[in-house]
């Protein structure tokens, strides 16, 4: 059984030597590999791969804030009217074991849970908002912050709804065999201003515990001042 956060990248380290007639130390410069920027934006399940659902027999069952993440991902969900002021998290697990996925969604719980998705949606700003490695273009406000949110509390938060579907699979390995699976999928929205209260202030408690280079503290301001704008 397995949890997914929808942030699964490989990190390619490259170093090159600079020299600077107005410098007197030697710099080493991270230049990142583009697929350190990519991110699974949907799961990657196909609709036409749904043979049950919670409600019968066909994904025309699918609730409406499923369909939109399954096509759209979180941004189709936070576009639909129910949530168009608000931001949406959804957790998914899968397994073949069923009951043990009855009792993580029924256990699963906003208050307590929330925090990993909301440090991965931080993360996943961070780094898709640098131009190097989000290290070298932060400092330790980069792991600090997102440490940060996985400890913190985000009161508000609301766990919407859950769902579940079971899916065919096929394994190329072996030669497209197919295998059917049990996705579960939780849904947890919060208020967008209470949000964003929450992570600008975790944003300036971080930085009064970093150090920074000139060069990280206008990335960090810069990312402060437009840290929602396509979150």
């Amino acid at each position: 059984m397995k949890v997914k956060v929808s942030a699964v990248f490989c990190i390619i380290i490259i170093f090159f030597y600079a020299s600077c007639a107005n410098q007197a130390e030697n710099q080493y410069i991270a230049v990142p590999d583009e697929q350190f920027f990519i991110y699974e934006e949907t799961i990657g399940v196909n609709i036409y791969d749904i043979i049950e659902t919670q409600e019968g027999a066909s994904s025309v069952h699918l609730p409406d804030w499923l369909a939109a993440f399954l096509y759209s991902g979180i941004e189709g969900v936070e576009n639909t009217e129910p949530f168009s002021d608000r931001y949406v998290f959804i957790a998914v697990n899968e397994s073949d074991r069923f009951t043990a996925l009855i009792r993580w969604a029924e256990n699963y719980s906003a208050v307590l849970d929330l925090p990993m998705l909301a440090a991965a949606r931080i993360e996943k700003k961070l780094i898709k908002s640098a131009s190097i490695y989000p290290d070298d273009e932060y400092g330790r406000f980069f792991e600090r912050l997102v440490k940060g949110a996985y400890n913190a509390r985000f009161p508000g938060a609301v766990k919407e709804d859950t769902y579940w579907i079971k899916i065919r699979q096929y394994d190329e390995s072996q030669n497209d065999a197919a295998s059917e699976i049990f996705m579960f999928f939780v849904l947890i929205s919060i208020e967008k201003l209470i949000m964003q209260d929450l992570i600008n202030d975790l944003i300036t408690q971080t930085i009064d515990t970093v150090t920074s280079t000139r060069n990280q503290a206008v990335a960090i301001n810069n990312i402060r001042q437009n840290f929602f704008e396509g979150f």
